[in-house]
């Protein structure tokens, strides 16, 4: 697909357009849809998702070597150009080093996550504090960008009710992740892990609500179904609508494992305390991260709570998402006049 490089004229539209660019992993595109709808609820906005790759394989290549003419997308990556460009993914950063120039300057471009050496290109990167990336147009936040907002929250609690209210109390949600790059979640650590999460849950009288990511191994998966089905409770098994912002709404505590940002950062969103299950491998930038979560008060080590489950404690909860937005917008509105 070929790509429209000539400046066009300034669309005088009164909402602001906004291109949410990933390479629609699940992880990456909740981030650059998050950030995208927090600007569209401070001003009005239309926000329209992009999902991008590149053919013959090309996307493995150094970003500056990788040809737009390999691009594959859902939906044209061409002018009228938007507002805001929102993107994350080393698979966006062939596009986002390139689109000011083919807007004539005129598409305010946002880089969400560590764009790799190129961060002087962009008007604006907001990468996760714990790794380290510092500069004039950098705005680090904790965690990533999320789409959880007060409504989906409240929406999702109501629609999944009948389901949720008969539950007994406390309820823990247990969001798993899997396999990454740092991370995995062997049948070995998932048979601990189940022993160890229903022990916890059984020792405070509660229920259960868990729910899988994409990544979580199938035999990892299949122990953990297994294993804690007896476990009052719903396990989410892909059927039907997916009840994920139901069970951080309706929990009174939340586990997360240690191999997502993501994951972690949307249960911050709640306020609620957050366990953190360990899994096999590890890394600094991880640790970092979760070191941070336990120094602001949101989260503990699975087990490190003296009375388990039953701890409580509160914490305002995490907003980084909004302000990420408040401070694009600032920065959008401060450009010189083109």
């Amino acid at each position: 697909m070929g790509l429209t490089h000539e400046p066009v004229a300034e669309d005088r539209s009164p909402h602001l357009t906004i291109w949410a660019v990933s390479d629609g992993r699940i992880g990456i595109e909740a981030q650059v849809l998050g950030l995208a709808e927090a600007v569209a609820r401070q001003r009005p906005a239309v926000v329209v998702g992009k999902q991008i790759g590149w053919r013959f394989g090309l996307g493995r290549l150094p970003w500056p070597l990788i040809p737009p003419a390999a691009l594959r997308a859902d939906s044209p990556v061409a002018a009228p150009w938007p507002d805001i460009w929102i993107a994350a993914g080393r698979a966006s950063l062939p596009l986002s080093t390139r689109v000011k120039r083919w807007s004539g300057g005129r598409t305010f471009v946002v880089q969400t996550q560590d764009p790799r050496g190129a961060a002087a290109r962009f008007d604006l990167v907001i990468p996760p504090a714990h790794d380290g990336l510092t500069g004039d147009n950098v705005v680090p936040i904790v965690g990533a960008p999320n789409r959880m907002n007060a409504e989906g929250f409240a929406r999702d609690r109501l629609r999944f009710g009948a389901r949720i209210d008969p539950l007994p109390h406390p309820r823990v949600a247990m969001i798993v992740g899997g396999k990454s790059h740092s991370h995995d979640l062997s049948p070995d650590r998932a048979r601990r892990m189940t022993a160890e999460v229903a022990s916890a849950v059984a020792a405070v009288g509660g229920s259960l609500m868990l729910s899988f990511t994409r990544r979580t191994p199938q035999a990892a998966r299949a122990i953990l179904t297994k294993g804690l089905a007896a476990t009052p409770g719903w396990i989410w098994d892909d059927e039907g609508d997916n009840p994920y912002f139901a069970f951080l709404a309706a929990a009174d505590v939340i586990l997360v494992t240690e191999d997502s940002t993501n994951l972690a950062t949307d249960a911050a969103t709640t306020g609620k305390p957050v366990h953190v299950l360990a899994m096999d491998g590890g890394g600094r930038k991880f640790d970092r991260f979760h070191e941070d979560l336990v120094r602001r008060g949101i989260a503990r080590r699975f087990g490190a709570a003296p009375d388990g489950l039953a701890a409580t404690w509160r914490y305002p909860p995490l907003d980084e998402t909004n302000r990420a937005a408040r401070e694009l917008l600032r920065r959008f509105d401060a450009r010189p006049a083109r």
